[in-house]
This record gives C-alpha cells, sequence and structure tokens, in this order.
C-alpha cells in the first residue's frame, strides 16, 4: 500500500490524523472520562442515566478478523458476526460464500456511547480494512466482502459521510474510497463456529490489522 505522493505539504496525512480529529471532537463532546460536559464530577445517578447501549453494523472483509480487532476496542460491549444487506430470507455461510445472495459478511457492534461515539468507532473501522478496493480484501474476493456501512438511522448516515470524506480527503489511501454506506436491513447471525472465532482458534486466518 502507497500513499499519493502528489499531494500538497499541508494535506492531512493518514488516518492517524483522522483519528486524531475524531477522538478530538468526541473529548470535548462528551463526558467519557465520568465528568459532565462542563467538566464537574458525575454523581452515581448520572452516571447511571448514561449508561446507554447503541448498536452499529460495519462490513469490511472476513468478519472474522474484522470481530477481533472490534472487541478490543475500549466503549465496545459486544460483538456478533452475521449477515446483511441480501435479499435471501436467513441466509447461511454456505449460501452467503457463493456471492450470489446479495449479503455482506459484517459484524453488529453494540457499544456505550459515553464512551466511544459512533464517529470514533468507524475511525477504528476505517484504519483496520482496506475501503479502497470494491469487493475485495486480502485474498478474499466477492461481493460478500465488500466495505459498507449499514446505517440505522438518519443520524448514523450523517456521521458516516462524514467520516468516510474525511478519509478520503486524508492522503491515506492512493485511490476513492469506495465504502458503500446504506440502509441496515434485516441482520442474520452466523453461525456458532463463527462467532470469536479467532478466540476460539487462535492464529487462525485473518488479513485485518490496524494501520497507522
Amino acid at each position: 500500500m502507497s500513499v499519493n505522493p502528489s499531494g500538497p505539504a499541508a494535506r492531512v496525512r493518514g488516518l492517524t490524523a483522522v483519528a486524531v480529529i475524531l477522538f478530538a471532537a468526541v473529548a470535548f463532546g462528551q463526558g467519557g472520562d465520568g465528568t459532565t460536559k462542563g467538566g464537574a464530577p458525575m454523581k452515581k445517578d448520572d452516571k447511571a442515566q448514561v449508561e446507554r447501549r447503541e448498536v452499529a453494523i460495519l462490513a469490511g472483509g472476513c468478519f472474522w478478523g474484522m470481530e477481533d480487532l472490534i472487541r478490543k476496542i475500549p466503549g465496545v460491549l459486544s460483538t456478533e458476526v452475521g449477515y446483511v444487506g441480501g435479499a435471501l430470507d436467513r441466509p447461511r455461510y454456505e449460501d452467503v460464500k457463493t456471492g450470489r445472495t446479495g449479503h455482506a459478511e459484517a459484524v453488529r457492534v453494540t457499544f456505550d456511547p459515553t464512551k466511544l461515539s459512533y464517529s470514533a468507532l468507524l475511525g477504528w473501522f476505517f484504519r483496520m480494512h482496506d475501503p479502497t478496493t470494491l469487493n475485495k480484501q486480502g485474498n478474499d474476493v466477492g461481493t460478500q466482502y465488500r466495505s459498507a456501512l449499514f446505517v440505522l438511522d438518519d443520524e448514523q448516515r450523517r456521521e458516516a459521510e462524514k467520516v468516510k470524506a474525511l478519509v478520503d480527503a486524508s492522503g491515506k489511501w492512493k485511490d476513492p474510497v469506495v465504502t458503500q454506506i446504506v440502509p441496515a436491513g434485516p441482520f442474520q447471525p452466523a453461525e456458532e463456529y463463527h462467532q470469536d472465532y479467532l478466540v476460539k482458534n487462535p492464529g487462525g486466518y485473518t488479513c485485518h490489522y490496524l494501520r497507522d
């Protein structure tokens, strides 16, 4: 992977800069360190009130490697791999792997928005896969391995479009970002042997890693 050498010197370099922007926004917009937005310590009752759960559905290639990285992100509460975005009802892996059902391998992420915003989660997402390769990640080829954000509401769509634009303008990738931003349809959990696959099978196949 090479960085576009023709960009102006002042151009933002790499997803590290994008991550800084995203995490700075989170830091100044939320009290994730146990304080209110004004900086005052939260009372116990206040903390209980802001402990919420939100869900994101992310697709970026084989879900084994995606899940293994996502579950380690601070603020992530749980992960589940599955299939989304296709026409077949209750698809199985044997169906999806053909590339003919329209489904993508994806990870459904439950996270605490007081500790990890949706935008910050997307900052991690864009670091762990190549969002410029259409229907391909590493050795895996097919529409089921496409880069996509399956948004659950208008707010997620706006944030997804904003983060995608930042990544595209960052200079990290020499080719345009092709990540789809589409409404989430039914999510079908994958078979049990796919769940936490790399926990069950240390050293198993993955093409995912965190880029600087």
